[in-house]
């Protein structure tokens, strides 16, 4: 959909995933109250709905659940878009789930991902900047095929 040359594919994923969701009718478009909402809630956004956003974001099936390897495949792409590899993705990962999983499960839900976020300022801080997505924004935008005007 996008042109995204020189990315793996997890970054790709990534791409699509942030598109997805900033896609809100499903047209295949972000159109202009689609990029200025998607701002809104980067620049502006409660910390519960960017919470709620980056869930949404990390739980690429869809079941609710956030698994290991669906944040460690995020965390991938993400260091792959913004080419800064300072901490290992299977670190990251492992520090949010000793930290938040509170069932031991290996899998998060909503609640626990916004109460274990919320309680762990370290992982909200570590949450917040790695999920700039400037990068990712321009990429969709530059991508994007010109809708015509009717």
């Amino acid at each position: 959909m996008l042109e995204m040359k020189g990315m793996t594919e997890e970054a790709s994923s990534y791409v699509d995933q942030v598109f997805y969701t900033f896609d809100m009718d499903g047209d295949g478009y972000i159109d202009f109250v689609e990029y200025i909402a998607a701002i809104s809630l980067l620049l502006k956004g409660e910390i519960n709905q960017k919470l709620k956003w980056y869930f949404k974001l990390f739980d690429q099936d869809g079941n609710g659940k956030i698994d290991k390897e669906e944040l460690e495949t995020i965390f991938k792409a993400i260091q792959d878009i913004t080419r800064s590899y300072d901490i290992p993705p299977e670190e990251i990962v492992t520090l949010i789930y000793e930290k938040i999983d509170v069932n031991g499960e290996g899998e998060l839900t909503l609640e626990e991902f916004i109460s274990g976020a919320r309680n762990h300022p370290d992982i909200m801080d570590m949450l917040s900047k790695m999920m700039d997505l400037t990068n990712v924004l321009e990429i969709i935008i530059r991508g994007q095929p010109q809708k015509s005007l009717k």
